[in-house]
């Protein structure tokens, strides 16, 4: 996976147990694309110290997901749904009986809103 994507969904899922300093580094460097020294001068600190700030977050945020594996069970349920989609599409081909497409249909709708 995307390196900053996988950044994004840690920040995404664990974000809120950052310290404001933290959440506040980590959105300028990878929401808003600021540099490290942009965002040193904005902060009034180093380049240096926001570089340090910034892995030290990145670390932080891993280590609640290995801790608690809310991203890879998130990751996983996604994969699992598409799978199920998949096979509703191939049983649609088959031929099913009027009670069953209408219970595919909300299947697929429920499914669908996980993905959302």
């Amino acid at each position: 996976m995307d390196e900053l994507l996988h950044l994004t969904l840690l920040y995404d899922f664990y974000g809120e147990l950052l310290t404001e300093k933290q959440k506040q580094v980590f959105a300028l460097h990878h929401q808003d694309d600021l540099s490290l020294s942009e965002i040193g001068e904005e902060l009034l600190i180093s380049r240096q110290a926001v570089r340090d700030q910034l892995k030290r977050t990145e670390k932080i945020l891993q280590a609640y997901e290995n801790k608690l594996g809310l991203v890879a069970r998130f990751q996983s349920q996604k994969k699992a749904v598409r799978k199920m989609l998949e096979i509703m599409e191939e049983m649609e081909t088959e031929g099913l009986c009027e009670k069953q497409i209408h219970q595919m249909e909300m299947v697929k709708k429920i499914a669908a809103a996980i993905l959302s």
